[in-house]
C-alpha cells in the first residue's frame, strides 16, 4: 500500500486530505509541522508528502531542505500545499525540491491529478 504523509499545523486541513488519500488508496500519517515530519520520515520514509509552507517549529520549505539532504531523503514526491502561490514562492519549492504545488483550497480532484502527475495514483481512480 502506498503511503502519505500530511504535513500541515491545521487539523482540518489534515482530516480533508487524509480522507481523500484514503480513498485513493493510501494508508496516511499525520505530523502538526516540520519536525514533526522528519521524525516520521526517520521511522518509515513515505511514498508522497503532503507539506504546508506555513507552520511552527518548522517551516514547509526547511523541512524540505533538510529532507533532501538526508539519506533517502530524495524518493518521496513532495507535493507543496499551500495559499502561498506567488511565482517566488513556487520557485523556491521546486528549487528545494518539491516535484509538484497546488494551493488551498485543494479538492479531490487537484489532488488526484498531482498524484498522478508524480506515479502515485491512476487515471480514473476517483
Amino acid at each position: 500500500m502506498k503511503t502519505c504523509l500530511v504535513v500541515d499545523d491545521s487539523g482540518v486541513v489534515r482530516k480533508i486530505a487524509r480522507r481523500i488519500l484514503e480513498r485513493l488508496g493510501f494508508l496516511v500519517e499525520e505530523a502538526v509541522n516540520g519536525q514533526n515530519a522528519l521524525e516520521s520520515c526517520d521511522r518509515a520514509m513515505p511514498d508522497v508528502i503532503l507539506l504546508d509552507w506555513e507552520m511552527p517549529v518548522v517551516s514547509g520549505i526547511e523541512f524540505l531542505r533538510l529532507l533532501r539532504a538526508r539519506e533517502g531523503g530524495t524518493v518521496p514526491k513532495v507535493i507543496f500545499c499551500t495559499s502561498l502561490n506567488d511565482m517566488s514562492h513556487i520557485a523556491e519549492a521546486l528549487e528545494a525540491g518539491a516535484d509538484e504545488y497546488i494551493m488551498k483550497p485543494f479538492d479531490d480532484e487537484i489532488l488526484h491529478e498531482k498524484l498522478e502527475a508524480v506515479g502515485l495514483a491512476e487515471k480514473d481512480l476517483l
